[in-house]
């Protein structure tokens, strides 16, 4: 019987049959696809014709789809939807694709064609698009080592085989901490928490098969959870669950695991002639260099940090006139944040989220886009990974564009954290195929009969996950290694934060807000609290944030640490870190940074896109509005169709003029002075 994972797929649009594929397929297909696409780059590598950007180039661009088939269901239900087969699977993969990686690019006669065109390049009479893939082409085979010899190309064999494992135990092991704990409430417990609250646990709990309510890890659970229980010893404890994952001993410790990855990249930096590894990460970045982001960073910094602190200063008022003889702690922050938005604002999030139906929000997101760029949006009947995900065929002007998928709720199996994946890139060249995008989430699912309600945070969380999967089914180009987001990481989050601004927009918010009992809209006094608190705690977020991104920068700056917690600790008291905030990531739970090469160094990503989407919504604005035709057109035509086919400062450029400054995102977070 042919193994579902390799057969022709005679399936709508292209989707995995993924109720005829079951784990005990994936390691044949896997070794069978892994074989063929070596076999397809021998073939490619020996061709006895001269090297042309066609037998050459896009002849790899074409290679290798059955192992791309594989990886994309594989990698998708392991990441959303893992267990211990498949946890396994990953450990097996993980040094044998790594391994796969380096026989590509050590292949000497191969690099010898692409190094052979890249000489040639200015008479071969390439397209634009053409020529940017094979300067891409060609730095990616420097970059990772083809033109070490001897013992130096053995050693960076080894380092990317270890970082491999090393990413994939990282992982595992924050599952594993995230999936375990779990804090049981008696009723008493459950006392001052909003029914909202209450829902999540008692369904967590029976999720879990406890015999009530529970307090998990899953962020849409336990940040609520310390914004309203005024319990503080109960807050204390989830807290440092919370912010002690990878760090608890143990076979799911992760502090050696991140001390060996900075000591393997700092090296794998080095063979490749770099003074340390940020200095390699940076080098393709919009960002360019160390120096480059740390100077933003700062410029941050300051501003955040005295908004936080004056911010604190008020609360810890509040702690006294509660009674409390103690120093304000970091489980106290949320709960006294959210009591003073009350007070300053009139704003309850209890109040507020049953405005935000997880329903209601998908449809606004789908809306505006059809506002923006005419996509019309059709629910699929197609078996998938999980029975919470759902599909829908996007289309426009009857045209078939893409398939999205949503899997918004959390469970164990389910990694933390939200993100976007493509299990089929768009492209041209060699062949046509239209993208397939999947938004992941980590929503609280509600008790059965009771719609899903999303915290503001989830529902923005929502709509930057939709900006990156608009970036895939709108991308344009000829080839797939440059479509969609494969861009510049300091770019990357451009789409994606830029589209959380729409859910801020007063007309979508008066439209899809609705009440999920009484079907109302929301009302205007409570639309102008929401859209005046827009701001309200920033400073504490800005600060958790940065703090995070410098520790990153730091790490890679340099030397490696022997201690990354003792580094740690020493970067956060360099800045003035304030005692009652810690870091968005600590380093044994830095997925971001550990998991993998793709956010290392680069986690001030964000902060560098968010000084373009500030700037992106301002020409929205200066145009009339929000939905303003002619700038949505430009948005498509420059950035969201171009993917990484043009550099990314250039595509800026194209569509707003110039570059920002950091002024719009320091306006735009209320920090400005």
């Amino acid at each position: 019987m042919t193994n579902p994972l390799l057969a022709e797929w005679h399936t709508p649009f292209g989707l995995a049959p993924f109720d005829r594929i079951s784990d005990a397929d994936f390691a044949p297909a896997f070794d069978e696809a892994l074989a063929a696409h070596l076999s397809e780059i021998e073939a490619i590598a020996d061709n006895p014709e001269a090297p042309s950007f066609a037998n050459t180039i896009e002849a790899m661009e074409g290679a290798g789809e059955a192992l791309d088939k594989v990886l994309s269901v594989f990698f998708s239900v392991a990441g959303a939807d893992s267990n211990a087969a498949r946890q396994a699977l990953q450990r097996e993969f993980s040094p044998k694709l790594a391994a796969h990686s380096s026989a590509i690019y050590s292949n000497a006669a191969l690099f010898g064609r692409v190094r052979d065109l890249w000489a040639q390049r200015d008479t071969l009479g390439l397209t634009d698009e053409e020529a940017r893939v094979l300067m891409l082409t060609h730095r990616g085979f420097v970059r990772a080592g083809a033109a070490l010899t001897g013992a130096e190309a053995e050693r960076m064999k080894e380092v990317k085989s270890r970082l491999a494992v090393l990413g994939t135990e990282f992982t595992q092991n924050l599952l594993k901490d995230e999936a375990e704990w779990v804090m049981p409430l008696t009723e008493e417990d459950l006392e001052g928490l909003p029914e909202f609250v209450v829902d999540g646990a008692r369904s967590a709990g029976e999720a879990g098969g406890y015999d009530g309510p529970v307090i998990t890890l899953s962020r849409s659970l336990i940040v609520p959870f310390l914004q309203f229980s005024p319990r503080r010893d109960l807050r204390e404890t989830a807290w440092r669950a919370w912010t002690s994952r990878g760090e608890n001993g143990g076979a799911t410790d992760n502090r050696g695991i991140a001390a060996e990855v900075l000591q393997l990249r700092e090296e794998r930096a080095a063979l490749l002639g770099y003074p340390d590894f940020a200095s390699y990460k940076l080098e393709t970045e919009m960002a360019g260099s160390p120096e480059r982001v740390r100077e933003l960073l700062m410029q941050v910094w300051q501003p955040a940090r005295a908004a936080a602190m004056a911010d604190q200063a008020q609360m810890e008022e509040m702690l006294r006139e509660d009674g409390i003889n103690d120093d304000f702690r970091a489980w106290d922050w949320r709960y006294y944040a959210e009591k003073r938005r009350r007070a300053l604002h009139d704003l309850d999030e209890a109040e507020l989220k049953p405005y935000l139906q997880l329903e209601r929000m998908i449809e606004a997101a789908f809306t505006c886009a059809n506002r923006l760029f005419g996509l019309e949006f059709r629910a699929l009947d197609q078996p998938l990974y999980h029975p919470d995900c759902r599909a829908w065929e996007v289309t426009r002007n009857g045209e078939h564009l893409a398939v999205f998928i949503g899997d918004y709720f959390a469970r164990a199996s389910k990694r933390s954290g939200a993100w976007c994946s493509a299990m089929q890139s768009q492209a041209k060249r060699p062949v046509t195929k239209a993208p397939i995008v999947i938004n992941v989430c980590n929503f609280a699912k509600p008790p059965k009969g009771k719609p899903a309600l999303l915290s503001y945070d989830d529902a923005r969380t929502l709509f930057h996950e939709f900006g990156h999967a608009l970036h895939q089914m709108l991308s344009d180009v000829e080839f797939g290694s440059v479509s969609g987001t494969s861009v510049a990481r300091d770019f990357v989050e451009l789409p994606s934060q830029l589209y959380e601004h729409w859910l801020e927009v007063p007309e979508v918010l008066a439209e899809f807000a609705t009440h999920a009992e009484t079907g109302e809209a929301m009302p205007k006094a409570l639309l102008d609290k929401v859209l005046a608190a827009a701001t309200f705690d920033m400073g504490f977020q800005t600060v958790e944030y940065v703090a995070s991104a410098l520790v990153d920068l730091e790490f890679h700056s340099g030397k490696a640490a022997d201690d990354p917690m003792a580094k740690q600790a020493q970067v956060l008291e360099s800045i003035g870190m304030p005692s009652a905030i810690t870091m968005r990531h600590a380093t044994p739970h830095f997925a971001h940074v550990f998991a993998g090469d793709g956010y290392s160094s680069g986690y001030y990503s964000y902060m560098w896109s968010e000084v373009m989407d500030a700037d992106a919504f301002a020409a929205f604005e200066e145009a009339g509005g929000a939905f303003d035709p002619e700038t949505a057109a430009k948005l498509e035509e420059f950035i969201l169709s171009k993917g990484g086919s043009v550099e990314a400062e250039e595509l800026y450029t194209a569509f707003r003029g110039r570059m920002p400054g950091v002024e719009a995102l320091l306006k735009g977070r209320g920090l400005a002075a």
